[in-house]
């Protein structure tokens, strides 16, 4: 399906904006998991909301909103098998419902009572939280070679923002990617915005064309087409586990809500901007494309929306109910043997050795 829409002048779409379908549009997915799409984007869209609500009420600490970019993430991590693992940057919490992350152990990074959340990376194939810029997509490399070695038939994918892309760590990884032909797909999320830099003053040419320079396929796809992305991704990842090397994806979408809790958009962005790439929600389009093809009724609509609401009702309820770390924490993990000065520093804050 990839090569078939190479040359078209635009990005892969299958979907229009007002979710009319643009030729052929079967994907190969029963018509169960095209709802479970939908019921995944309106749940990571709700409680993408509700994070944003606890950060301003003082349950979290910092929280940066994915509003806008659910189709990129959940038809992405959609096409994943369970043995390929997933390296996220700071903005994937739609992609961690896919994995089947629980949502309260990852907010508790959000939350500070734990760094990169207590959930078992090694049981849902989904790697910490990463807030350093790029470092990630090494990692998803270096995993992708070891899984190699090890001999399974899985990939890794790498989530990063299109201000990621200017980083040195992603010219690394592509590079030995390429040359090594590891399994592992590269996602970017061209949300066009690097916090307040747009990705015109950033790049000059296309995110995805940088993949031929390296020697391996890329591709730009709609990021707010959810069945494009799918298409794309699991053709990727097919490419990988086959032995074929890595792929390069383009989702481009757009950030509706603000870089962090800890940032304005008002201050460098246009209002009239936002309200036009509003208009392209990714879930109103799927929706409409569901609704108009039957696989759906507003029954269903009105059902997803409801479980969402009662599901994040409970996330919600656990993540208050989160209690601070013990202050020991903050001197365990230092060494391996304590220095003198630890155990003076420690007996102070705890109140004697040990704490």
């Amino acid at each position: 399906m990839i090569v078939e829409r190479k040359g078209t002048g635009g990005p892969l779409r299958l979907v229009a904006p007002d979710g009319t379908p643009m030729g052929d549009v079967d994907v190969g997915l029963p018509e169960d998991e095209l709802r479970e799409l939908l019921r995944l984007m309106v749940l990571a869209r709700r409680l993408d909301e509700e994070c944003l609500a606890l950060q301003r009420q003082g349950e979290l600490t910092v929280y940066p909103p994915h509003r806008g970019q659910e189709a990129a993430q959940v038809g992405s991590a959609f096409a994943l098998g369970p043995e390929d693992f997933v390296f996220p940057s700071f903005r994937e919490l739609a992609a961690a419902l896919v994995r089947g992350v629980d949502p309260v152990e990852y907010l508790e990074y959000h939350r500070g009572t734990w760094h990169g959340g207590p959930y078992d990376p090694m049981a849902t194939r989904f790697a910490p939280i990463c807030v350093p810029v790029a470092t990630q997509l090494c990692h998803a490399v270096g995993w992708a070679l070891g899984a190699r070695l090890d001999g399974l038939r899985a990939c890794a994918l790498a989530y990063f923002g299109d201000g990621a892309s200017s980083e040195g760590d992603f010219h690394e990884a592509c590079n030995l990617a390429a040359v090594w032909r590891a399994p592992v797909v590269f996602v970017c999320q061209n949300n066009r915005w690097a916090i307040s830099v747009p990705v015109r003053s950033q790049t000059a040419g296309e995110i995805w064309r940088r993949a031929e320079g390296y020697g391996f396929p890329g591709l730009r796809v709609d990021g707010n087409d959810v069945l494009a992305v799918y298409a794309a991704t699991r053709e990727a990842v097919e490419r990988a586990r086959a032995g074929e090397g890595p792929t390069l994806i383009e989702a481009v979408t757009y950030r509706l809500g603000p870089h962090s809790t800890a940032d304005d958009p008002t201050r460098y962005r246009d209002p009239e901007e936002v309200e036009r790439f509003a208009a392209e929600d990714p879930i109103a389009r799927y929706r409409a494309f569901l609704l108009a093809r039957g696989v759906v009724d507003e029954a269903f609509v009105e059902a997803c929306a409801k479980e969402a609401e009662r599901r994040v009702a409970e996330i919600r309820a656990a993540v208050v109910r989160i209690p601070p770390p013990p202050a020991g924490e903050l001197f365990r993990p230092v060494f391996a043997a304590p220095t003198a000065a630890l155990e003076r520093q420690r007996a102070e804050a705890l109140g004697g050795p040990g704490g």
